[in-house]
């Protein structure tokens, strides 16, 4: 997988053409956020006869630390002597769990650790060499533009363990502080904005709402492909087609961006679904660009990630060699959850030697991501394996979380499929749900009475309402005349019943009230 195309030539910007590196899109510090915090910020104010902040329940990001579940303590998270013990499958707040070790994040920010008794062997070697490659033995130091060396091989190990052996190249990763950046850095090399027809992007509909954001700021054409809602969200090749075909003569499609396990959907692509895609793009040449940050969380039975490059790799050539590929992945999301530690990466596949120098070019303008991040990195892609002494304690953690994961799912879609006027598909993966709204008329004539989506109208009565923060399925995309919300359900079980309590207790009243 290391042949080169000449396509990708024509379809990156070289220099000379004033590539841009924008540190977000131009106008798109955005609403969402804004009117989030401002919710929010309303729910602590007591003179304006809201909630109180803490009676809020904001599971409107899916940011597992602040909605209750606690970081791996192999990580960072110190706990209290003397508490250790067995992880129960399932959990209340009232039982968390705490272990003592001390973690190699910790470590490596005060170094003194690696020389303590009390922490693990294990704990102490790894961060005493992932300090070794740190310059000057500090997490303080700048670090290389790519990532560090270290990491990089690290990573390299974890790809080709996770893909069955298919070879990774550290030249071929890139470091980022988290894979939104990474994201931003291939669009920006592969929208030229300036030019005539536009550069086009198909993305999924729903999807996250920052792919699109970034692409609309850098001039590009979005060119929505939908999911089926009715088969699971599932990504058919034939929509692919449709839409391709719809963006001829508009725009001048580049590249197609994919996200499995699906955000906000929970769709896990089988193996054929990946084989179709990638003879799909490899027909219509185009670049792909494949989101995979929710592997690690697969929570259907029968569901199984799947790696785009390992699908690609086990094609065979003209595939393997000539498709070009972009995969990122995170420390937010999966059973890490560090969202505030902003570490990522994205791996190259088969690019053009020329398009690689103007890629390096490209990500020597960013500074160094921080080294914690990048430790988090190579914590991720190296956990502790049996044997070691913190593996038990790891195994566990981890464990709970994906059982807590598993077991919130569960509950949530049985709770919404019994509610009338909600429906919600089985979630396979990923961390939130993405349930469908049947409104009655008369909400929808309120909602445009008052100048906003139904389901912005729906999610604002929630939030004064029940004290319940979700996110309307607008901000997402949709098909037209549907109706969503989403929601994350990485929280903690006492965490998540209140939540579907508060939800069902207010739906049951908003349809009556608008019936």
């Amino acid at each position: 997988m290391n042949g080169s195309t000449s396509s990708s030539l024509s379809r990156f910007k070289l220099p000379g053409c004033h590539c841009r590196n924008p540190t977000g899109p131009p106008g798109v510090t955005g609403l969402r956020e804004e009117s989030r915090e401002m919710a929010l910020l309303k729910a602590t104010d007591p003179q304006g006869g809201r909630k109180r902040r803490e009676d809020v329940i904001d599971l409107s990001m899916a940011d597992p630390h602040n909605t209750g579940l606690r970081p791996l303590t192999f990580v960072r998270q110190p706990g209290v002597p003397g508490a250790a013990g067995r992880v129960p499958a399932v959990q209340t707040s009232s039982q968390r769990f705490t272990l003592p070790h001390p973690a190699v994040l910790a470590a490596c920010i005060y170094p003194p650790l690696t020389n303590s008794d009390k922490l693990p062997a294990d704990v102490r070697q790894r961060a005493q060499r992932l300090l070794g490659a740190c310059a000057g033995g500090s997490v303080g130091s700048y670090t290389p533009t790519g990532g560090m060396a270290y990491i990089q091989q690290s990573l390299c190990t974890f790809i080709s363990q996770r893909d069955g052996g298919v070879p990774a190249l550290p030249g071929n990763i890139f470091i980022t502080c988290g894979s939104q950046t990474s994201i931003m850095q291939i669009f920006n090399l592969l929208v030229n904005g300036e030019g005539s027809p536009k550069t086009g992007v198909l993305t999924p509909v729903p999807s996250h709402h920052f792919a699109n954001s970034i692409l609309e700021g850098l001039g590009a054409t979005v060119v929505p492909y939908y999911l089926n809602e009715e088969q699971g969200w599932e990504l058919q090749r034939a929509e692919l087609r449709r839409a391709l075909q719809s963006a001829r003569g508009i725009c001048n499609p580049a590249a197609l961006y994919v996200v499995n396990p699906g955000n906000p959907t929970g769709h896990v692509q089988s193996r054929k679904s990946i084989q179709d895609v990638i003879q799909f793009v490899s027909e219509e040449k185009l670049f792909l660009l494949a989101d995979e940050v929710y592997q690690e969380t697969v929570l259907g039975e029968e569901s199984e990630f799947v790696s785009y490059k390992r699908v690609l790799a086990e094609m065979g050539p003209p595939h393997s060699d000539t498709v070009e590929l972009a995969s990122f992945h995170s420390v937010s999301k999966g059973l890490m959850g560090e969202c505030g530690l902003r570490g990522g990466y994205v791996e190259l596949v088969n690019l053009d030697p020329a398009v690689m120098k103007h890629v390096n070019t490209q990500f020597s303008t960013l500074a160094g991501s921080a080294a914690t991040g990048q430790i988090a990195l190579d914590l991720m892609a190296n956990p502790p394996q049996p044997g070691d002494p913190s593996y038990r304690t790891y195994e566990e953690e981890t464990q709970y979380i994906k059982a807590t994961l598993v077991q919130n799912v569960k509950r949530v879609t049985e709770v919404l499929n019994d509610l009338p006027g909600l429906s919600c598909q089985p979630v396979k993966g990923g961390a939130v749900v993405f349930p469908r709204l049947h409104l009655p008329p008369g909400a929808i004539q309120r909602a445009e009475e008052e100048g906003m989506p139904p389901d912005c109208f729906y999610s604002r009565r929630l939030f004064e309402e029940a004290g319940l923060c979700v996110s309307p399925g607008c901000e997402h995309g949709q098909r037209e005349g549907t109706h969503h919300v989403r929601f994350c359900v990485t929280t903690t079980p006492d965490t998540m019943e209140e939540a579907l309590r508060r939800l069902a207790g207010f739906h049951t009243q908003f349809m009556k009230d608008f019936s």
